[in-house]
């Protein structure tokens, strides 16, 4: 082992003996826009750290980001989408603004809260953020999946079922990290 090897390996283990695992976790996974994912989840009863985590899985916090198939900003908000939700609840909607931290959290975990009524579990919920409402309608109708995680795996779409299976270990890893960071 190098000696600079042997240095960062020795700092690593020092930091987290003098200040505790979570912190040093905390600061390697931050939680970018915390009070504007607080402020939304707690408005709507959804969690926070599972907005955070969708944040986190769909664009890693970066909100300029824009997906191949046009998914725009922090949640990956498609523009048709947000213009419905707009229409839906009463809020003006500029598709050239998904960007905005604010507007894509809020028309986010609007569209999240949405499809946890209408879908029968989080996990259904989840896949419809990802693969599509009429998708996972149909696989729930066909009983080709129940919508429960202990069947993940029998979601056709493998991006679907990846998804899914990473925004829950996200958001489990970051209830551990901030275990009290919202109390809802």
């Amino acid at each position: 082992m190098s000696w600079r090897m042997f240095i960062l390996v020795f700092l690593v283990l020092f930091t987290f003996v003098v200040f505790g695992i979570k912190p040093v976790l905390q600061f390697f996974y931050p939680i970018h826009y915390s009070d504007l994912i607080g402020e939304y989840g707690a408005a709507l009863e959804v969690d926070p750290f599972l907005v955070a985590a969708i944040i986190q899985v769909e664009s890693s916090f970066r909100p300029g980001v824009v997906s191949s198939k046009g998914a725009v900003g922090l949640m990956q908000i498609m523009p048709d989408t947000a213009v419905w939700l707009g229409q839906q609840k009463g809020i003006l909607v500029q598709v050239e603004n998904l960007t905005d931290p604010e507007g894509n959290i809020q028309l986010g975990t609007l569209y999240l809260d949405y499809l946890m009524e209408r879908f029968p579990s989080e996990y259904a919920a989840l896949a419809a953020y990802n693969g599509g409402q009429g998708n996972v309608g149909r696989w729930l109708d066909e009983g080709v999946w129940d919508g429960s995680f202990r069947t993940v795996s029998q979601i056709p779409f493998r991006e679907t079922r990846a998804y899914v299976r990473r925004v829950v270990f996200t958001r489990e890893f970051y209830r551990y990290i901030y275990n009290h960071k919202w109390e809802m």
